[in-house]
């Protein structure tokens, strides 16, 4: 019996990726100056005003004002006209400092337990399957991917859509088979921003003969032939999407967490990343559970895997871990034995999760739109600053938890 399944993107012009990406633009400036920095950075976009406030413990100091006008002006509000713009409005910081209680669990020596613990208990998740070259779901890879075309139609000087404005959401609907594998493409929807009096029926022919036809020529071959004319489309189904970013809706951090995951295939602790350092379990436990799911899935242990942590604050070891493999698994062991391997095998205490992937780097702006998971890994050099303003150069890894490494040593220990 067959079955559809939806995810949604949302792009970076998005309210609630204005804020995302703000929160996160805060952190990494923190960080290049002081990679010791505790933020917890929350930040409310709406008409004309963005309000940022959290919990920062620092030995450095930035220019919030500034970070937030160059973020703003970098996604494209850039025009009075869009009633939100990055000259022209207003900020308010209500930043402080980080509780000394929570503090001292996070700190290595200071706490009831002496090793860094988690800055919070909760529950994470880490999610891989084989639909995908990225070991993602198909419908959030898709849709993402669809939405990060759009950004760079608009962006492009020889843009063929000159129409478009920063804002806009994408869903796709895949339909699966009995054997739950994608099928065929069943529906797409896009509503895009743009200016005013631009017909609708202009925008819809460019989204499919422009954006799609360009987008289906680079996917891989078993993609592709999911795409056939029977994809139902609904372009700006409203008729009019002039008015939008945070003029049209308020934005806040931390509201599209499962566009910044897996798009709903798998369960959601609940904790959002963006604004975050790497001591809050919320980010950096997911992005290690990630890691190991993806490296379990390549390494052929199962075709889906979901893997549950749980953290006690001030605590550094997971309170469990749980996999599910949902009758996918290629193994004679159990789920309750590969959780049992998972455990011995990677080090989930949140100074070995951050010493692994070197989570104190600044590298947290690009996670902030168009998804934490499914993307390249890869290496930029930045100019490092210190409080003698002295700048120096240094090599920093993106998306280092996407890396599958860990595939040979995965095999030897389930020997396969």
């Amino acid at each position: 019996m067959s079955y559809l399944f939806t995810s949604e993107s949302v792009s970076e012009g998005h309210p609630d990726k204005i804020a995302d990406q703000i929160s996160d633009a805060i952190l990494d400036s923190f960080l290049l100056r002081d990679s010791e920095a505790k933020v917890a950075c929350e930040t409310l976009v709406t008409s004309g005003l963005v309000i940022v406030g959290g919990e920062i413990t620092s030995k450095s100091w930035v220019d919030i004002h500034k970070v937030v006008r160059n973020t703003i002006k970098n996604i494209g509000y850039n025009k009075s006209e869009y009633k939100f713009d990055a000259e022209s409005c207003a900020i308010i910081s209500t930043i402080h400092e980080q509780s000394p209680d929570i503090f001292q669990g996070v700190a290595k020596g200071r706490g009831l337990h002496q090793e860094q613990g988690a800055g919070d208990q909760g529950i994470m998740f880490g999610f891989a399957c084989d639909e995908t070259e990225e070991l993602m779901p198909l419908p959030i890879t898709l849709s993402h991917m669809i939405l990060k075309d759009l950004s760079k139609i608009r962006k492009s000087k020889k843009s063929q859509m000159k129409y478009l404005r920063p804002d806009s959401k994408c869903q796709v609907t895949v339909e699966y088979d009995k054997t739950n594998q994608p099928k065929r493409i069943h529906t797409i929807v896009i509503s895009t921003q743009h200016d005013e009096n631009i017909n609708r029926k202009d925008i819809e022919n460019d989204i499919k003969n422009i954006l799609i036809k360009n987008l289906i020529k680079k996917l891989p071959n078993k993609i592709k032939l999911l795409f056939d004319n029977n994809i139902k489309y609904h372009i700006n189904p409203t008729g009019k999407f002039v008015i939008g970013g945070p003029h049209g809706d308020t934005g806040l951090t931390g509201r599209k967490i499962i566009v910044d995951t897996y798009g709903g295939s798998c369960a959601h602790g609940g904790g959002a990343f963006s604004g975050k350092d790497p001591s809050k379990v919320d980010r950096s436990a997911a992005y290690a559970t990630r890691y190991i799911a993806k490296n379990l899935v390549a390494a052929g242990i199962s075709k889906t895997i979901q893997i549950q942590v749980s953290y006690a604050i001030g605590y550094p070891n997971p309170v469990n871990i749980h996999v599910d493999t949902f009758g996918t698994s290629q193994i004679k062991h159990t789920d309750s034995e590969i959780a049992s391997i998972i455990n011995n095998l990677f080090d989930l205490r949140p100074d070995k999760i951050i010493e692994k992937f070197k989570l104190k780097d600044p590298i947290y702006f690009d996670t902030a739109s168009y998804g934490h998971m499914g993307r390249k890994s890869f290496k930029r050099k930045i100019e490092i600053i210190s409080n003698s303003s002295e700048k120096k150069i240094k090599e920093i890894e993106l998306f280092p938890w996407e890396k599958v490494d860990s595939v040979d040593l995965i095999k030897r220990k389930f020997k396969i």
